[in-house]
């Protein structure tokens, strides 16, 4: 998954700046970021503080890598389960 260029307080306050009044043009133009990833986000984390949303992040990460580990230990177990069965 490819890393963003923004940090989750960095993005935080982008969307605040946003509440405040301005439009996502200027917020694009100023920032750098697209539209559509201006937009993903505000629909994503609207209403959450710099922490709030590090937090989630750091959620996402883990649940990513428990789903990996997961996936791993499923093929592990089909693998021993068709040994098994060969074997008797």
């Amino acid at each position: 998954m490819k890393k963003s260029k923004f940090s989750p307080i960095q993005i935080a306050k982008i969307l605040k700046e946003y509440d405040n009044g301005k439009t996502a043009i200027e917020i694009s133009r100023e920032h750098g970021v697209s539209k559509a990833a201006f937009y993903k986000w505000r629909e994503r984390y609207s209403g959450m503080s710099g922490k709030e949303l590090k937090r989630l992040k750091e959620l996402e990460e883990e649940n990513r890598k428990l789903k990996q580990m997961y996936a791993t230990l499923a093929l592990d177990h089909q693998m021993a389960k068709e040994i098994i069965e060969k074997k008797l």
